[in-house]
């Protein structure tokens, strides 16, 4: 269950939290090594185009169909709590298109799911397996960004341990939480590899209040300030 401030039609948006100190979630990154140097005096020949269209097919075929990616992860209130994205490529079997108003299905080729679990419960689990997920196009659609949700397992997230979840604009680096009583809790945007879907997450602990939410860039310039959750 959620108070959400998100766009998304017939379906749900994010999620929060925070706990004691200031919290900072992110993931690492790694490059490859070069491969060994070529003769100096030679130029290898270009690759027939069969071989390249080979590698092309094989590159296709190991692509994965489900991507998933934490975006934050740690205890708060004694409870172990987890945020990841779930990007499903094509729509999953046992998934079914929402129905717009003019009774049209809403588009969408692929399936981006928010999976959030306080307790080692996941919240909106009632809902069914595919609760808290969205149809997009592709693995850039720009329909999720800009939305943000506080998410609980009742009281549509107003009340007990909370989880805040944004997927912030492309130049959104982090976001800070501050608490009525001064304490702040900061997550990083995390990518899902090989896609544009993006989100931070954090913690709200049962009975603390949010004063205000800010989003900051790679330069630490504030981008958003919102008061209105609580």
């Amino acid at each position: 269950m959620a108070l959400s401030s998100a766009r998304k039609a017939a379906m749900a948006a994010v999620a929060v939290a925070a706990l004691g100190g200031v919290s900072f979630f992110g993931a690492s990154a790694s490059e490859a090594a070069p491969g060994p140097a070529g003769h100096a005096s030679s130029t290898p020949a270009p690759a027939p185009a069969s071989a390249v269209v080979e590698r092309s097919v094989s590159a296709h075929r190991q692509a994965p169909q489900v991507v998933t990616r934490v975006i934050g992860k740690g205890r708060v209130d004694g409870h172990r709590w987890s945020v990841a994205l779930e990007f499903h490529r094509t729509l999953p079997k046992g998934y079914t298109l929402p129905t717009l108003p003019d009774g049209a299905s809403a588009p969408g080729t692929s399936l981006l799911c928010q999976r959030m679990y306080i307790g080692g419960v996941r919240v909106d689990h009632q809902g069914g397996p595919w609760s808290d997920c969205q149809p997009v196009t592709g693995t850039n659609d720009p329909a999720p960004a800009g939305e943000m949700g506080l998410w609980g397992l009742h009281d549509k997230g107003t009340d007990g341990t909370r989880l805040m979840v944004a997927n912030p604009e492309p130049d959104v680096a982090y976001g800070l939480i501050t608490l009525t009583n001064g304490h702040q809790i900061k997550a990083e945007t995390v990518t899902v590899p090989g896609t544009t879907y993006r989100a931070w997450a954090a913690p709200v602990p049962d009975g603390r209040t949010i004063a205000a939410v800010d989003q900051y860039d790679d330069h630490h310039h504030q981008l958003t300030h919102d008061t209105n959750w609580h």
